[in-house]
């Protein structure tokens, strides 16, 4: 890639490592510009187009939002620094903690499963859920239907 050229949309999504159609996405969503278009209508990009949406790439590959990566690169080019847009990457550090504790226990009933299948018991079957989604519930001679 020669720095400082104008790209077309393939040489930016080739560069970048991704498809036409996510450039074009990307554009639609506001994180990135064509510089102008050609006559024939083939949008033209900079060589920063590649940087930026291999950053969006790295950004979401970190847990953020395709809404909160437009709004961190509109802080970045409006002059933010990285400082004031950390909180957006704690966000996102919640959530992948969140996502890893909800990992944790499907793997401790995945490990329970294989644990009763190993020792020739059904590991695998439908139970009844502890409580039932929906019982009723009788009290002081009431009954009513309700969820539990």
């Amino acid at each position: 890639m020669v720095q400082g050229q104008e790209l077309r949309i393939g040489a930016v999504a080739r560069h970048a490592g991704v498809s036409i159609d996510t450039v074009r996405y990307y554009e639609r969503r506001g994180l990135l510009r064509p510089t102008g278009r050609l006559p024939s209508g083939y949008r033209l990009y900079t060589d920063a187009a590649v940087t930026r949406i291999r950053l969006a790439r790295q950004l979401q590959g970190l847990g953020m939002t395709l809404d909160e990566i437009a709004a961190t690169l509109t802080a970045h080019d409006g002059g933010g620094d990285c400082a004031s847009e950390s909180w957006r990457l704690a966000a996102a550090r919640e959530r992948v903690a969140a996502e890893q504790a909800r990992l944790a226990g499907a793997a401790a009933e995945l490990d329970t499963v294989l644990a009763r299948s190993a020792g020739g018991r059904r590991g695998l079957g439908w139970r009844p859920p502890p409580h039932p989604p929906h019982a009723l519930r009788c009290a002081e001679g009431r009954c009513d239907l309700g969820l539990v």
